[in-house]
């Protein structure tokens, strides 16, 4: 039985988004620990992991909500990702904001990615959709996800038929499924074989810490498999272009990347290094060091505007003007 702890604070938000107001409500989210060999093999016995979820339920709204999972990226949650819940409150549309770090004991992955593999976030965003789904105010045909570059991988490779059925709660599936910036350097054994629901990727151009190319050749399969999946890319924008904290760019000299790296999965559950065969880890010879993230403006007002048309599209949303 999960317990739920609600914090009844009304929160209003920032000019531009209509000053809506959302109730906040946390909610512990029981998860495990997982490798990534232990994801593709389907084993479900990793260590336990409580987990927070933040939801915030827009108060103008009635009925039963749509709602978005966010799953964030190596730097853990920031104001950036309050910024996107404001947004699609805004619309009517609750949010929940998935922290799969605090009740690890994680702060951030950026110098160290081994510390939680990416596809153990996925895991996470199943068990955050079907505590969701059970909730009174939601409706749970209506549960979409977004994820940002690290929690990007959650997002559109929960759209997997293969990993729905090893991880979704039963009788339930995200409604959408959304990327920014997202890591697509790895090929998942039959990762075009999706569920039928749409998937949606924004990537700027600059990104040196998840090149878009490689997603670019990811959404090339989806299609060609018939799946609806459309890649955006934005010219000169970097990696984490949507959040405003960081008009002046930043450069992180440690951050781990597999910008150049081509990886593929092998037998019994190994990620391989496609060049050499070996067995991938992090210390893998085609990994660097070295990214830079930045604002950009256009970038971020375009995508907003993008990913609530969708949103509006798939839930089928009346927006009020």
């Amino acid at each position: 039985m999960q317990r739920l702890v609600v914090v009844a604070v009304f929160i209003a938000t920032a000019a531009g988004v209509g000053h809506a107001q959302s109730r906040i409500e946390i909610h512990p989210i029981e998860s495990v620990t997982l490798t990534s060999q232990q994801v593709l093999l389907g084993d479900k016995n990793g260590r336990p992991a409580v987990l927070a979820g933040e939801l915030r339920l827009p108060t103008a709204a009635t009925g039963k909500l749509p709602a978005v999972i966010l799953v964030h990226g190596s730097g853990g949650l920031s104001t950036g990702y309050a910024r996107w819940a404001e947004e699609l409150n805004s619309i009517g549309v609750a949010t929940l904001l998935l922290d799969s770090f605090t009740g690890r004991g994680i702060t951030n992955t950026i110098e160290d990615q081994s510390s939680l593999a990416n596809l153990a976030m996925m895991v996470d965003a199943y068990r955050a959709l079907d505590v969701l789904a059970r909730h009174p105010r939601i409706d749970p045909k209506r549960i979409a996800v977004m994820g940002f570059s690290k929690g990007g991988v959650a997002a559109v490779y929960s759209s997997n038929e293969r990993f729905r059925q090893m991880y979704a709660p039963a009788g339930i599936q995200f409604a959408a499924h959304i990327g920014m910036y997202t890591s697509c350097s790895t090929r998942y054994r039959d990762d075009d074989k999706v569920t039928g629901k749409p998937i949606r990727m924004f990537h700027g151009t600059a990104d040196d810490w998840t090149l878009a190319s490689a997603c670019h050749a990811y959404v090339d399969r989806l299609r060609k498999a018939g799946a609806d999946a459309i890649l955006v890319e934005y010219p000169g924008a970097m990696h984490a272009y949507d959040s405003i904290a960081y008009k002046t760019p930043l450069e992180f000299k440690k951050a781990q990347t597999t910008r150049n790296c081509d990886l593929v999965e092998g037998e019994n559950g190994l990620i391989l290094n496609s060049k050499t065969r070996k067995a991938f880890d992090w210390n893998d010879e085609c990994i660097e060091r070295g990214t830079h993230i930045g604002y950009n403006e256009a970038a971020a007002v375009a995508t907003t505007k993008a990913v609530k048309e969708f949103l509006t599209s798939v839930f089928n949303l009346t927006v009020p003007k």
